[in-house]
């Protein structure tokens, strides 16, 4: 493999003085049963005290198992080579014993998925005084203790001193991720690495995490290694940014400098996927065409060439080492003075929207594709040995609305909020007793015992889920999935042939691919398949769960412009629902936001982005982190206390009360207002004429952000 490479000076430190971690030629391999895995080639960097370094990429790029290999954690089968130096002091390559020394000390790691990395079957403040007790033999059981209620009581979790003596399963996603930041922190390390914190996450509890994290860092002076997915988290956290491709970086520079002159294509393309909070959906969003190179494949010139817009034949003959733009801002890259110069709009071709014939449409004139009244879900909950009755769960509690042909409605909230529960009691086409749904103008009006709506009706309503690789049988070839609907609905095999062939150009993928088994696609393509499936049928209707959540960001800008284009092409509705405010405000016309099983705020898209009036949406909104580090520096956030109220147990007069940040702003007769009387749902435009149908349900709507 051949190599241009061009002495680059290191970006000036943070803090100033010797680096606390110097990773150097840092390279792994995995062994496999196609040859070696060249997983890391080449990783370099330097942290020092008080610096926030963001590692970001795809999947695949080699992040994680840069952290692995910097804590120990990889398998005895893996092959590190390179250097790894902690407080000056080579620590690759140390026995397990050795580095156990340094794991939860000197440094810490922050995992992705709290629930799998705590152990079930020890209790919390166990887990948190062994972990203070394996490096400090000499403190007592009441000292360490003392230390693990000091430790929860600091990353925000209530009654702190009776939950350690809870198990991680009766803590909240949120709450056993502030556990896993408080172990962190339990013995002040120098380094802390957080790998992915917030993926799993809701953007309220996301926000209240990287406040946590600023917190630990103020509390230990660790430095910290972010590693992530998400652009607006290191736009609003880091200092200095490295972008991996292929196992290396191709990428590093201040954040500032990354974000506002990003210089090699495949980072001005992870940019440009982004959809923004801040900026209203005029443009499709970039993709980068491909996917990643093969790893156990040597490489003969730059891994991104394939894929990249500006690739010439002279990017095909040796691989680019990093080149200097500017003090502490390199790439590589063979092209810069083009890339620099360059619009990643343009050389990824992104095309101005261009709505249809009936998005133009006056919205009251459109036909109704569904209307559902009074949707309505409890759950009883009764003790199996005592048969008492211990409560009732109102997941849904009376929602209404209207959806237009060609428009897309969207539910947003937090986990536990009843989002996934609505959409199921649409599709299941059997309403409970005082519940309406109207479908292409049938009305189906349920009792929970007979009445489920003919087959045919169903083949206008279909769902593409969240997961498309739990969502496709892996043991169905793509046009076995794909014919599975219409041999259903008695269609003809040649019929069933022409229209697979037909779904596979629709949402991109080559008809030859038809016989291959779903592992042989990427994510995307999975996504784009369980797309095509649910198209199989002609439904006007479809119902998007968490569609593009499971998607790296270059994939996931490939499907919401497919979502879109087949909205518009073919005048599909979508009902959605989604974590990601970004991605709702980019795709959807109308949304409506859920708490505790009750549409708190509805309206138009850009209406409820521009003036949110519910203290709720406020919340979310300002939660949702924008990738530009300018922007994010400027933003009022508005951070939620605690975690949603159980179900079973909704507080008197306004739910969202307990948490509210407008309620302990109010005099106290308004407050008794909120104490006793639940809002309804009512129209603005009552007080505010040019409010349109934007409509809340808050008792004293106004904007928190204009707010002392």
């Amino acid at each position: 493999m051949s190599e241009t490479t061009v002495t680059t000076p290191e970006p000036a430190p943070i803090g100033g003085g010797a680096p606390i971690l110097s990773v150097r030629d840092l390279h792994v391999r995995f062994p496999s049963e196609a040859g070696s895995v060249h997983a890391v080639r080449g990783m370099d960097f330097d942290l020092h005290p008080g610096q926030v370094l963001g590692i970001v990429g795809e999947s695949g790029s080699g992040k994680s198992v840069t952290s692995m290999a910097i804590m120990g954690l990889l398998p005895d089968t893996a092959r590190v080579e390179g250097e790894i130096l902690l407080d000056g002091q080579p620590i690759l390559g140390l026995s397990d014993e050795a580095m156990s020394r340094h794991r939860g000390n000197t440094i810490s790691m922050i995992f992705q998925d709290p629930l799998s990395s705590l152990t079930p079957v020890l209790s919390v403040g166990q887990q948190i005084t062994d972990a203070i007790g394996n490096h400090n033999p000499k403190m007592t059981k009441a000292q360490r203790e003392e230390r693990a209620v000091e430790l929860l009581q600091k990353v925000g979790i209530p009654a702190a001193e009776e939950r350690l003596k809870n198990f991680p399963h009766e803590f909240s996603g949120g709450m056993r991720q502030r556990v896993m930041i408080a172990m962190a922190m339990a013995n002040n390390p120098r380094v802390i690495i957080c790998d992915e914190p917030t993926t799993a996450l809701d953007v309220t509890v996301q926000a209240q995490v990287l406040e946590l994290l600023k917190l630990a860092q103020e509390e230990t002076g660790a430095a910290i290694i972010m590693i992530t997915h998400d652009l607006g988290v290191v736009a609003g956290l880091a200092d200095e940014l490295v972008v991996m491709y292929a196992g290396k970086p191709v990428e590093r520079g201040s954040t500032q400098q990354v974000f506002s002159n990003p210089s090699m294509p495949y980072t001005m393309g992870l940019l440009a996927a982004v959809p923004r909070l801040d900026v209203s959906a005029e443009h499709a969003l970039a993709t980068i065409p491909g996917r990643p190179p093969n790893p156990t494949q040597p490489y003969t010139g730059c891994p991104f060439a394939a894929r990249c817009p500006l690739a010439t034949e002279a990017c095909e003959q040796a691989e680019p080492g990093m080149q200097q733009i500017s003090r502490g801002h390199a790439a590589a890259c063979i092209r810069l003075d083009v890339a620099r110069t360059a619009d990643a709009r343009e050389i990824y071709g992104v095309e101005k929207l261009a709505p249809s014939a009936m998005e133009l449409t006056p919205r009251e004139q459109r036909p109704e594709v569904l209307r559902a009244e009074n949707i309505t879900r409890h759950f009883e909950l009764r003790s199996r040995l005592f048969k008492r009755h211990l409560g009732t769960v109102r997941a849904v509690d009376g929602v209404s609305f209207d959806l237009r042909e060609a428009e897309c409605f969207s539910i947003v909230g937090e986990s536990g909020s009843g989002k996934s529960t609505t959409l199921l009691e649409i599709m299941e086409l059997d309403p409970a007793e005082g519940t309406d749904l109207v479908l292409n103008g049938r009305t189906i009006t349920g009792s929970r015992k007979k009445h489920r709506a003919p087959l045919e009706m169903r083949a206008d309503l279909q769902m593409v889920f969240q997961d498309p690789t739990g969502a496709l049988s892996p043991r169905q070839t793509v046009y076995e999935l794909l014919a599975e609907p219409m041999e259903a609905q008695g269609w003809k095999s040649e019929d069933i042939r022409a229209r697979v062939f037909e779904l596979m150009q629709t949402v991109g993928l080559q008809p030859d691919h038809v016989d291959r088994f779903p592992n042989a696609f990427s994510g995307g393509q999975r996504q784009r398949i369980g797309i095509a499936r649910a198209l199989a049928l002609d439904p006007k209707l479809l119902v998007l769960d968490e569609p593009v959540s499971a998607l790296d960001v270059s994939i996931q800008a490939g499907v919401i412009n497919l979502l879109q284009r087949l909205k518009s092409e073919l005048g599909l509705s979508y009902l959605m629902v989604a974590h990601d405010l970004s991605v709702v405000r980019h795709i959807s016309d109308r949304i409506a936001v859920m708490y505790l099983g009750r549409f708190v705020e509805v309206g138009e898209v850009e209406e409820i982005y521009e003036r949110p009036r519910h203290p709720y949406t406020q919340a979310l909104l300002s939660a949702i982190p924008v990738p530009d580090p300018e922007v994010e520096a400027g933003r009022k956030h508005i951070l939620l206390e605690g975690d949603l109220p159980s179900p079973t147990a909704v507080p008197e007069g306004c739910s969202f009360r307990p948490r509210c940040p407008l309620y302990r702003l109010l005099p106290e007769a308004q407050q008794s207002v909120c104490e006793s009387v639940q809002p309804e749902l009512e129209p603005l435009i009552l007080s505010e004429p040019d409010a349109g149908d934007h409509g809340v349900a808050c008792h004293y709507p106004r904007d928190l952000r204009e707010m002392n």
